[in-house]
């Protein structure tokens, strides 16, 4: 939780959130993500004027809890002092006790992000998903809860002017747009209208630009003149040099005189890495998430 410290930005960890968005699909498949298409209603997280603070946060808890699919977890909600915004303790269930920090109680616009986290500890902990490493398994729960449609509350607590900022969770601002504007991507869903902070919206569209730039890179179809120009030239490299590397998503094995050159490179839905013969114009079929691609290999 950063509270008038200063915000990171940019997109230091984009590596394991592209990899934290291929496990989800690995583990949830594309059939089980598409029950996550619809986003939590602003609605359903918000604080009213007047709400009782205990039976709001535990009102919220519960739509968090629906919205990731734990139909039999009950979430405990209570407010201490500590360091970081939110703590849960994870067990066998049903019941699982989240803790809140003080600074809720005053701050309530921002209860249903701390616990959207949280409670995507708890469906993680359920799945068996994680990383090794604390800060790569938090970036993992940052991406599955803006991936399965809770994460637009964590941006939105996103709030920085000249004197003050404020920022939950381990995304910088621009990585939890770059997540959302996939989601957007693979669902249709626009999160844009939900959000009450400027400067949230501003991170969103910066995120929006990268995520759509990963649909622009070579072998793909709608990649620019400039990288189908430098594709080609590797392309053309790759067939002297086998086992050349171009430093780039795309990568080319074999080309030597008893194989046929092949070109790899990351999916733009899901980023599992996928591998086509080099002959012109084809279309392939992601055997992860199903998306079908144009290439001009």
């Amino acid at each position: 939780m950063a509270n008038g410290s200063e915000v990171v930005h940019g997109y230091p960890h984009l590596d394991t959130v592209r990899a934290a968005i291929t496990a989800l699909y690995r583990r949830l498949s594309r059939e089980g993500l598409y029950a996550y298409a619809a986003s939590v209603a602003p609605a359903d997280v918000s604080f009213a004027e007047g709400d009782d603070l205990h039976l709001g946060a535990q009102r919220v808890a519960h739509a968090l809890v629906q919205q990731l699919r734990l139909p039999d977890a009950r979430m405990i909600v209570s407010f201490r002092g500590m360091t970081h915004a939110a703590s849960v303790e994870l067990a066998a269930g049903p019941e699982y006790f989240i803790e809140l920090n003080d600074r809720f109680r005053t701050h309530r616009r921002d209860i249903g992000a701390a616990l959207a986290h949280e409670i995507t500890h708890v469906l993680l902990h359920r799945l068996g998903l994680s990383f090794a490493g604390t800060r790569d398994n938090e970036i993992l729960t940052d991406t599955v809860t803006t991936y399965l449609g809770a994460g637009w509350l964590l941006l939105d607590a996103y709030r920085e002017d000249g004197v003050t900022s404020q920022k939950l969770g381990y995304l910088t601002p621009e990585e939890f747009g770059y997540v959302l504007a996939k989601r957007a991507l693979a669902f249709g869903e626009d999160p844009s209208p939900w959000f009450t902070s400027p400067q949230a919206y501003t991170a969103y569209t910066d995120g929006r630009d990268v995520a759509l730039h990963d649909a622009r890179q070579p072998p793909l179809t709608a990649a620019g003149w400039a990288g189908r120009h430098r594709y080609a030239q590797d392309r053309r490299h790759a067939r002297d040099h086998p086992g050349a590397t171009t430093g780039l998503p795309y990568a080319f094995e074999g080309g030597g005189p008893d194989t046929g050159l092949r070109v790899s490179f990351p999916c733009p839905t899901c980023h599992q890495r996928i591998r086509i013969p080099v002959r012109g114009r084809v279309r392939a079929r992601c055997g992860l998430c199903r998306t079908v691609l144009e290439c001009d290999t």
